[in-house]
This record gives structure tokens, C-alpha cells and sequence, in this order.
């Protein structure tokens, strides 16, 4: 395969990895809208959402990654180094927003009892 060929694949994967991640940093975010305004239903399908988007990613990741560990070494470019900056940034707001969306809806339990 030629250089050529082989930077465009590389162009490819690292902007399906930033596209997947954002979308699914995006939805938990709305998900955290959702369970801030009393919609647990809502803020859990977003979560699901943003989860789904995140495998999408990791799975991106996990073919290049496998491509490196079979001796295809990519090119370390800014726009590979920005994608896995992407993909850590989704992992870590969807694991926050999770927590969040506990915590909003605990806090809705309690004020539901004081009445």
C-alpha cells in the first residue's frame, strides 16, 4: 500500500474517532441536562446513546491498535494525538455524567419525600 493511500486511511480513522467520541461526550452531556431537569428516562437513553457512540470509538481504537501491535506502524501526527485526546475526554465525561445523573436523581428522591 502506498504512503498516500495509507495517510488517507489514517486521516479516516483518527476523524471517526473524533466524530464517535464527540458525538458520545455530546450526548452525556445531554443526558446530564436531562437528569438535571427531573428526566431519569431521558438522561438514561442518552446514556445508552453516548455509550453506544463510545464503542463506536474505542472500536475505531482497537483496529489501530491492532494494526501497531501487527507491525503497521501509522504515522504519530497532532491529528492521531488529538483523536486519543477525544476518546480519553469522552471516557472520562461519560463515567462523570453517570455519576451525576445518581446524584441528580438521588437528590430528586429526597426532595419527592420533603415534600
Amino acid at each position: 500500500m502506498n504512503d498516500k493511500v495509507e495517510d488517507e486511511q489514517a486521516l479516516m480513522q483518527a476523524m471517526g474517532l473524533i466524530s464517535n467520541a464527540g458525538n458520545a461526550k455530546s450526548l452525556a452531556i445531554e443526558a446530564v441536562h436531562a437528569a438535571k431537569s427531573n428526566d431519569f428516562s431521558q438522561a438514561q437513553a442518552k446514556l445508552k446513546e453516548a455509550n453506544e457512540s463510545l464503542i463506536q470509538a474505542h472500536n475505531t481504537q482497537t483496529k489501530m491498535l491492532t494494526k501497531e501491535a501487527n507491525g503497521e506502524h501509522a504515522k504519530l501526527t497532532l491529528l492521531t494525538v488529538h483523536s486519543q485526546d477525544h476518546l480519553m475526554t469522552a471516557i472520562t465525561f461519560i463515567d462523570l455524567a453517570t455519576e451525576l445523573i445518581s446524584v441528580y436523581h438521588r437528590l430528586s428522591q429526597i426532595e419527592q419525600r420533603q415534600g
